[in-house]
């Protein structure tokens, strides 16, 4: 019996239908245009923020107004701010309010080093205790420079009152000085500030630097630590600590850059008993 061989298949493709074809072409259309990624990528990030709002630490939660999360179990909230603010409308960021939280105190920046005024010190100063914000002064401390001849600057610049909060020291660098040098003329900026003022004074830092260099030295002083993005400031039990600046990205209203944003270690009775009398 005579074998034949299988029949080939034609390699000639069969042409796609016109409905076909215009199906394609509407996909391609729809895949290229920006509105179709604009409504996927903004599905996308709707879906990821309840993921993560499913999944969140319950006592750190997200406060749109502010575009930050913000430590639940602080009631009394606040900020600090420089010239890199620029001018600020105090009167709508005293009115800024979401769920409770709003801005209560200032903790304003004031000098720095042996030389330098914020030019926006004055004006922030009086404007934001006019609107009922409680106020506070920081110098920004330079290691390398006479502690004494920065504070004498700090307090011929700010005059405190009863009803303030206590003058501040700004450390978070060593500026080529030892950490024994740092601290012999941190003491003397605390020391001339205490005297004058008979307050004594805060001191700001980061957790690693107090960590570092701090910590066991100025255990007397009430301190203000910065310590970004976490539902709690995991510090030594035995830090004196009354303010955690917990974010450096707040937006406010009434300002025009991002801000840092504080929380108060305690009720409203321990925020006034820390006011000067």
């Amino acid at each position: 019996m005579r074998k034949v061989a299988p029949k080939k298949r034609s390699s000639k493709k069969k042409p796609l239908p016109a409905y076909v074809k215009f199906a394609v072409a509407a996909l391609v259309l729809i895949l290229l245009s920006p509105f179709y990624y604009g409504y996927i990528i903004k599905g996308f990030s709707s879906t990821w923020r309840w993921v993560l709002d499913i999944g969140e630490d319950p006592n750190y939660r997200t406060y749109n107004s502010f575009e930050i999360k913000i430590p639940v179990a602080y009631n009394i909230h606040g900020i600090d701010v420089s010239y890199y603010q620029g001018k600020i409308d105090w009167p709508k960021v005293r009115a800024m309010k979401e769920d409770g939280v709003q801005v209560s105190f200032a903790i304003i920046k004031a000098t720095e080093g042996l030389a330098s005024v914020d030019p926006y010190f004055q004006r922030n100063w009086r404007e934001a205790a006019k609107v009922g914000i409680v106020c506070g002064a920081y110098h920004f401390f330079r290691p390398s420079k006479s502690g004494k001849q920065q504070a004498r600057l700090f307090l011929q610049t700010v005059h405190f009152e009863q009803g303030d909060l206590p003058p501040v020291v700004d450390i978070e660098h060593l500026n080529g000085a030892t950490p024994a040098e740092m601290r012999v003329e941190l003491q003397a900026f605390l020391d001339h500030v205490e005297q004058k003022t008979k307050v004594k004074p805060i001191i700001y830092s980061g957790l690693t630097y107090y960590n570092d260099y701090l910590k066991g030295y100025f255990d007397a002083y009430p301190l203000w630590i910065a310590h970004y993005y976490k539902s709690e400031l995991k510090i030594d039990s035995g830090a004196n600590w009354f303010f955690w600046q917990h974010s450096d990205k707040a937006r406010i209203t009434g300002i025009n850059h991002v801000v840092d944003f504080n929380a108060f270690r305690g009720d409203s009775t321990a925020f006034q008993s820390l006011l000067i009398k």
